[in-house]
């Protein structure tokens, strides 16, 4: 199972050459994170998970492929899966696809694999913000992830 997030490629996102400057899929990465917890807890769950109960999920290490490029106008469908489950860290995987109205990737057979734009990885780990050491994974976010996480 898979989380998925859709946004619109907005102006802000694009660079002169007229496509998504490459760390704004970074940023795409990073709504359908926060947008994960909104959707799933509600929309104060991640800022008070930060604020109140003092647990933080700093990136320690992001890569992505780039696959095709998306424009402005189109819209880009992230989805977020779990392949790592840690003690202490939580590896998210991010497929960012341009949505199916869009242009496709020649010489791809399958329809959805035509329209991937960026897959990502970045992983995070859970951190004690009140003395920024790791923690364990709290049970409620593991609870939260568990339908997500993928062999």
């Amino acid at each position: 199972m898979s989380f998925t997030f859709t946004t619109p490629v907005r102006f802000s996102d694009i660079d002169h050459a007229g496509i998504v400057y490459y760390p704004r899929f970074f940023h795409l990465f990073h709504l359908a994170f926060e947008e994960l917890w909104r959707a799933r807890i509600g929309p104060r769950a991640y800022s008070e998970l930060i604020d109140r109960d003092r647990v933080g999920f700093p990136a320690v290490r992001a890569e992505c492929d780039f696959k095709a490029p998306l424009k402005f106008g189109d819209s880009a469908e992230i989805e977020l899966t779990v392949p790592r489950l840690g003690a202490k860290s939580i590896t998210f995987r991010y497929r960012v696809f341009r949505s199916a109205d869009g242009e496709t990737t020649p010489q791809v057979t399958d329809d959805r694999e035509r329209r991937l734009c960026a897959d990502g990885t970045v992983v995070c780990a859970v951190v004690d913000l009140a003395r920024f050491v790791a923690m364990p994974v709290p049970e409620r976010v593991v609870q939260m992830l568990s339908d997500l996480v993928v062999p």
